[in-house]
């Protein structure tokens, strides 16, 4: 059974039209509607109102049957868009932190001071150097990859 077919019928098994029904859902009668006539789908918070008003389990109302419908397309779809957006954040922070590190290091190289002790020997943070460049590259690498992983999921739709 369509998402569609289980809001209807779900409406008219408690006697209401589409008005008295959007009312009980604070939502326009026009939502109703659309959501009758599978033209548009509620969000996962309208969904649980709607099971927790009219005394349905989830399951019953998503799936309305063995089959998968579009409300369930959707919720899994809507999934997956939200795990590939806290990849695409969290590497986005990885990479900034990256590149942050890596031009501290050369901060701190040009601020650092140079000198000779006593006993002849140079102090220097040479090292800073070849870190930076270390850290900069790893911050391409990650902003790199998160980029090609975003226009692959873009073309994908």
């Amino acid at each position: 059974m369509e998402f569609g077919e289980k809001i209807k019928e779900v409406r008219t098994r408690n006697n209401l039209t589409q008005e008295q029904f959007a009312t009980q859902l604070h939502v326009t009668r026009q939502a109703v509607s659309n959501w009758e006539n599978n033209r548009n789908l509620p969000d996962l918070e309208m969904l649980i109102a709607i099971a927790t008003i009219f005394q349905l389990s989830l399951d019953e109302l998503i799936l309305g049957g063995t089959q998968v419908n579009k409300i369930t397309e959707k919720l899994i779809k809507d999934g997956s868009e939200t795990r590939r957006a806290k990849l695409n954040l969290i590497t986005t922070l990885i990479g900034t932190f990256l590149l942050l590190f890596g031009f501290a290091c050369f901060f701190i190289k040009a601020s650092a001071v140079e000198y000779i002790d006593q006993s002849g020997i140079l102090h220097e943070n040479f090292y800073l150097i070849p870190v930076g460049f270390l850290f900069l590259l790893a911050s391409f690498v990650v902003f790199a990859g998160t980029g090609i992983n975003y226009f692959r999921a873009a073309r994908r739709k």
